[in-house]
């Protein structure tokens, strides 16, 4: 059976979903969504989640899997995807993992495993509650002990990375530096090939991505998220600190300014969106995609189709 997948990444509001329906479509595929937060139910707007309409009737896997209030981690979303796309080989389909959250992406193609820990040790919490008493710094040195590499990595303030990579020590006796070297080594699980969407130029990416967070504005976002709040969940966990509710979260909570949590969201929209660029084009091996002024949807679908036939799909 092949292992072959299509991943289709790129910056915020590059049109990932429409040419991965498509693509679908052409090549009877079926979508993983690679985004850490459309895997939250209740999260739609501001996550822009794919309609039932967007969707054209192609399958999308790993969206709406968790509630709001849970961690979801990138080891549970790849033992989760994985399942997804072993699925989808299955049915003798074409598994196409779309969206652009880079680190869910990387660890599901190469196959990497995560340290195990159990959720319901206490020990977590206790680690937790040591680095906001006693400070980054006091675990770094602790730290430093064990596995120095991993020590010198972290800063002070990356409060959870310090608190994992000690908690692996403590729980396996081997490091975090360690564990990682070794999933390195292995093989990737998928044969891939990555097609990233980008913008020819920044200020189209920008414009997008400010016309989108005006039409999540229109579609509800500050209801969305004032449900969220009323329905109990916590401000500060994981899944309200994506861009968007975050922000409205401290409109609403605060001055109540809705149209300055607007452009804030934008701001960050736009901040993020760099960052994904960088991760992104340390593939060299995906192929660019790049929108012009004026998008040419059948240019890109094109192009792509070529891209697959090469690759033997």
């Amino acid at each position: 059976m092949s292992s072959k997948v299509l991943v289709i990444t790129g910056p915020t509001a590059s049109g990932k979903t429409a040419l991965a329906v498509e693509l679908a479509k052409r090549h009877s595929g079926e979508v993983i969504s690679a985004d850490s937060m459309q895997i939250y139910r209740r999260m739609d707007i501001g996550t822009a989640k794919p309609t039932a309409e967007e969707m054209g009737g192609v399958p999308h896997h790993m969206i709406d899997v968790a509630d709001p209030e849970e961690d979801f981690s990138v080891a549970r979303y790849v033992d989760m995807a994985a399942a997804c796309v072993e699925g989808v080989l299955s049915r003798g389909k074409l598994p196409i993992l779309a969206g652009g959250t880079g680190l869910y992406i990387d660890s599901l193609l190469s196959g990497r495993t995560f340290a195990a820990f159990d959720e319901r040790s206490p020990l977590r919490a206790q680690l937790e509650e040591r680095y906001a008493r006693a400070g980054g710094q006091a675990l770094l040195q602790e730290l430093a002990k064990a596995d120095p590499d991993a020590a010198a990595r972290l800063h002070p303030n990356d409060g959870k990375r310090i608190v994992r990579a000690l908690e692996v020590w403590l729980t396996t006796g081997r490091t975090i530096t360690e564990h990682n070297r070794e999933t390195r080594s292995l093989p990737p699980r998928y044969h891939a090939l990555t097609l990233t969407l980008d913008f020819q130029r920044r200020e189209d990416m920008w414009d997008r991505i400010d016309r989108r967070v005006d039409a999540m504005m229109e579609a509800g976002l500050e209801t969305e998220v004032r449900e969220l709040l009323g329905s109990g969940v916590p401000e500060r966990c994981t899944a309200m600190q994506a861009i968007g509710y975050k922000e409205m979260a401290a409109a609403i909570q605060g001055d109540g300014d809705i149209r300055a949590a607007a452009e804030e969201i934008k701001l960050r929209s736009r901040q993020y969106a760099k960052r994904q660029r960088t991760w992104f084009r340390r593939n060299q091996a995906a192929k660019i995609l790049l929108w012009g002024p004026v998008p040419n949807f059948t240019d890109i679908l094109q192009r792509s189709t070529t891209y697959l036939e090469e690759f033997g799909i």
